[in-house]
């Protein structure tokens, strides 16, 4: 499908005071990104473990009244620590805060420190992914349900690459695809998830974009990964200095093709 080239930047929870989170926003914003994610996790993935951290949806919250232009999302919700009905409920609220902004960024889970600390039972991935399943079509009908309803059909990207089990979902609910991995990784597995397509009566190809993380200038990556199909190209940063050099080249990049 034919759409517009974007430029995500992942603010990574971690490590960092909130005013700094904050004023990575407002500077990521003014940059002229087009989407501004975080992650759901409760500890940082790198550096000290027992680093600084905050969570993802009360900060979502007040990323939608800071900001005027971009989506926000979390990039991605762990399923496993809410009920479906209340993250309806919850991505229902940001996506009114926001004035129709939101991406329901959405995933099985994997961390299990996140698990074992919360009190979560962390269980099996293919549970996991069972679980996101079944949650989907929940989520879906607590907004159909709820007064006020959403703003819009909020988008629900979904993150994974398992080929067999997470595909299939991204298949039947996803409009926004995240893969991790290369160029050839995402040709191949988007190739699989149109097979699924095929399987469950959507054409994939058309109503799935598919988003990648970027790590390296746009000389290094972007061709491979827009022959590969992607369209939402993301990059990461952590705190406490939450440095947006890279992610100013990709928007210059992005504007410099017209």
């Amino acid at each position: 499908m034919s759409l517009p080239v974007r430029i995500g930047v992942q603010l990574q929870p971690q490590h960092a005071d909130y005013g700094q989170i904050r004023d990575a926003v407002r500077r990521a914003e003014d940059l002229g990104v087009d989407v501004v994610f975080n992650w759901d996790h409760f500890f940082p993935l790198t550096g000290d473990p027992d680093g600084k951290h905050f969570e993802c949806w009360t900060m979502l919250g007040a990323w939608a009244e800071q900001t005027e232009r971009v989506q926000l999302g979390a990039l991605v919700t762990c399923n496993s620590y809410r009920n479906p009905e209340l993250l309806a409920d919850m991505a229902r609220t940001v996506d009114h805060i926001s004035g129709g902004r939101l991406i329901l960024g959405i995933g099985a889970g994997w961390f299990q420190k996140d698990y074992d600390q919360f009190g979560y039972e962390f269980g099996t991935a293919g549970g996991r992914i069972a679980d996101l399943a079944q949650a989907l079509p929940r989520i879906k009908a607590r907004w159909a349900a709820s007064n006020p309803a959403p703003t819009r059909q909020i988008p629900v990207l979904i993150g994974g690459g398992g080929e067999r089990k997470t595909l299939r979902v991204v298949a039947e609910h996803a409009d926004v695809w995240h893969s991790f991995g290369d160029a050839e990784t995402l040709a191949r597995k988007s190739a699989i998830l149109d097979e699924h397509g095929v399987d469950v009566g959507r054409d994939t190809a058309r109503l799935v974009e598919r988003s990648a993380a970027v790590s390296r200038p746009p000389q290094e990556q972007a061709e491979g990964l827009l022959a590969a199909g992607a369209t939402l190209l993301t990059v990461g940063t952590s705190g406490p200095d939450y440095d947006l050099s890279l992610a100013a080249q990709w928007v210059a990049w992005r504007d410099a093709r017209g």
